[in-house]
């Protein structure tokens, strides 16, 4: 197979400052792997090592299951596939109930860049069937084509795989389906309303149910209920809400309203009614919002017992 490449020797003048620099994923020490079964354990390794020190302890369980499996042709990675199926993440929260992140670090890189080679990744795969996130077992399927990156070799001997953001003449392309059981998802729901009801009033959650359905290839209908305890007392919530996207992938609030039978929250509910109508009808140019390099041909809602997202990027 042959390349058109040439390696590149950073001078003094042309050195970063290593917050100026893209993404760089450190997989220890150079050259760079030769083999498909090297490269594969260098990037799991790395892969451990950055979830460790990005999440707070305990936070991530099961990373013995995560996989990788890699296929080289010189500077190029023919293949690269990511099993993360079975690994189990969940927040630790702080007394107050919020997630608690680590400390803040720079991005690892190498200590001083030496020497660049452009490489290119044919084929990404990254699959979870499932891997658990806050409770909730997420079905995920990505995949991405023809997607470039550098080789960075420093000063000090490491060896790393430095992003290349994707920009209009080399868009990504790709597609990504994430997908979770309903009942799961409205049970996260749950538990994320009821703290903040503790917290502000002492109110308890006494009832809580949401039911999504498809009504079509790009539009959903939501439905909600929610009956709340303080004491003695209670009162119920209805809400209701749809979106649609279109095929220019602009998406549209199409219905939105919260009502409640009891006077007391009615009356409470008044000062959302604002925003409610704000909503209402308002459009997300979805498309629009991501950044250059990255473009929207299909998105696609599929809502049964699971609720699934597919997009794909061309």
């Amino acid at each position: 197979m042959a390349h058109d490449r040439t390696t590149e020797d950073i001078s003094t003048d042309d050195r970063r400052r290593a917050d100026d620099r893209p993404d760089v994923l450190l997989l220890g020490r150079a050259p760079r792997p030769v083999t498909g079964a090297e490269l594969a354990a260098r990037v799991r390794s790395a892969l451990v090592e950055e979830v460790a020190g990005d999440l707070a302890e305990g936070a991530v369980e099961h990373l013995d299951r995560l996989r990788v499996s890699a296929t080289v042709d010189g500077p190029d990675v023919l293949t690269l596939d990511v099993d993360l199926s079975g690994v189990v993440v969940r927040p630790t929260l702080s007394a107050d109930g919020d997630a608690t992140p680590t400390d803040e670090r720079a991005a690892p890189v190498p200590a001083d860049a030496a020497a660049r080679e452009d490489g290119v990744l044919r084929r990404l795969r990254v699959d979870a069937h499932p891997v658990t996130m806050e409770g909730v077992p997420v079905d995920l399927v990505l995949e991405a084509q023809d997607v470039p990156f550098r080789w960075v070799e420093g000063t000090d001997g490491s060896l790393g795989v430095e992003t290349v953001e994707p920009d209009d003449d080399a868009p990504l392309v790709g597609h990504v389906r994430v997908a979770a059981p309903q009942d799961a998802l409205v049970a996260t729901a749950r538990r994320l309303v009821e703290e903040p009801l503790r917290t502000l009033g002492g109110l308890s959650l006494s009832s809580f149910d949401v039911e999504i359905e498809s009504t079509g290839s790009r539009s959903a209908r939501g439905t909600g209920f929610a009956r709340v305890r303080k004491g003695i007392l209670s009162a119920s919530i209805h809400a209701r809400a749809s979106i649609e996207v279109d095929a220019a992938m602009v998406l549209t609030v199409r219905e939105l309203s919260l009502t409640s039978r009891n006077p007391v929250v009615a009356a409470a509910l008044l000062a959302a009614r604002k925003h409610v109508d704000e909503a209402q009808g308002q459009t997300v140019d979805l498309a629009a919002e991501l950044p250059a390099g990255i473009r929207l041909a299909d998105v696609r809602l599929d809502v049964g017992e699971s609720v699934a997202v597919s997009a794909r990027f061309a």
